[in-house]
């Protein structure tokens, strides 16, 4: 039977949410790690009952865990994520240097072809690797050492490692968004890396020239589109058709260009949807309205999808790695709020209903389809 497993983190821990293919009837397991911060759950896409989370807090600062039977069970996996050789400095806010220190795991990335390769995109900006399921870590440290890592600046959350996309027709070929440093591009299995920022623009950095500086919030790609790229970025909704190459403004008739989550449909690769905010101050639904916009035509024409949202008084956020589809027809698609609502859509955006109400803030959302 086909079924939908959706993973949560949140402040206080991480839940588990399940149903079959109606999508109408969910339960809810945990929280599990109740009390402590989950940045991230991920599931493999070979394995969906291998899952990792990723856990920290201020005591006993980062801890990875793993299940092999769908989040029932966990156990304590490696934390020992050391950057690579003399680490040397960046930049902070005032342009003095910084040393490259270690605070969390960001993102989890599953490989889409070895059920025992995850990466991990953590705080201070550096990609590791695991090729053991989590048991050791090493870094890919060609990421930061390709000549502009130590003019790289921390966004208002961080300098952070949020995004990790692999191309499913060439693994060699990867991206990563880095706040608020931009986008890096590798096709060699991530041994070296370039910038691929050609084309934004980003407040004290009025030059599309400029190479590092730009606050990305979110990449999105279709795997069967690999060279067409979505962003949320600090202010703009952007489009690659070049494989980040260049970007292109694709806001069109938003109500605000500011958000954090963006999302690419199952099934039509021109399917779009972001989370609009009212500013980069008030991390609020403008007008107190909670809307998730859609564009089938790949941007500039987007559609309110508002059914079953508040559409009124209303002032959660939804974060970077808060939203999610599935891969059922129609497609499925999820996201969780500041609010720690988790809301979800069976018929691609058209009408809403909450999974769960009043779980802690919510952190991220991934969704697997089961069978």
């Amino acid at each position: 039977m086909t079924g939908v497993r959706v993973l949560v983190g949140t402040r206080k821990g991480a839940f588990v949410l399940t149903s079959d293919g109606t999508r109408r009837d969910w339960d809810v397991s945990g929280p599990h790690f109740g009390g402590w911060e989950i940045y991230h759950v991920a599931g493999s896409p070979i394995e969906p009952d291998r899952l990792y989370a990723s856990q920290t807090s201020a005591w006993f600062g980062q801890v990875m865990h793993r299940s092999d039977d769908g989040g029932k069970t966990w156990q304590t996996i490696g934390n020992d994520f050391s950057y690579s050789g003399d680490a040397g400095t960046h930049q902070w806010y005032d342009g003095t240097p910084h040393p490259w220190e270690f605070a969390r795991v960001w993102h989890l990335e599953p490989s889409p072809s070895e059920v025992d390769t995850v990466f991990a995109g953590v705080e201070d900006a550096g990609l590791f690797r695991s090729t053991d399921g989590g048991h050791t870590w090493e870094e890919l440290p060609g990421l930061r050492t390709q000549g502009q890592g130590p003019a790289w600046q921390p966004g208002a959350g961080g300098l952070c490692l949020h995004t990790i996309l692999i191309d499913p027709s060439d693994e060699d070929r990867m991206w990563v968004a880095i706040s608020a440093a931009g986008v890096f591009r590798t096709t060699d299995g991530g041994r070296t890396w370039a910038p691929a920022n050609k084309g934004l623009r980003s407040g004290e950095i009025p030059s599309e020239a400029a190479e590092v500086g730009h606050c990305v919030h979110r990449l999105a790609m279709h795997p069967s589109r690999p060279d067409v790229l979505f962003m949320q970025k600090h202010w703009d909704v952007m489009r690659s058709d070049d494989a980040a190459g260049s970007w292109t403004e694709v806001s069109g008739n938003l109500p605000s260009d500011f958000g954090f989550p963006i999302a690419v449909h199952a099934h039509e690769p021109d399917t779009v949807y972001v989370v609009p905010i009212k500013s980069d101050s008030e991390h609020y639904p403008p007008e107190g309205k909670l809307r998730v916009y859609r564009s089938r035509s790949g941007g500039n024409e987007w559609e309110a999808l508002t059914e079953g949202l508040p559409q009124s008084h209303c002032y959660v956020n939804v974060l970077r790695d808060a939203m999610a589809v599935d891969a059922l027809d129609p497609c499925g698609l999820y996201f969780g709020t500041t609010g720690g609502q988790v809301y979800a859509s069976a018929d691609e955006g058209d009408t809403w209903s909450p999974i769960v109400r009043d779980l802690p803030a919510v952190l991220s959302v991934e969704a697997q389809t089961l069978s």
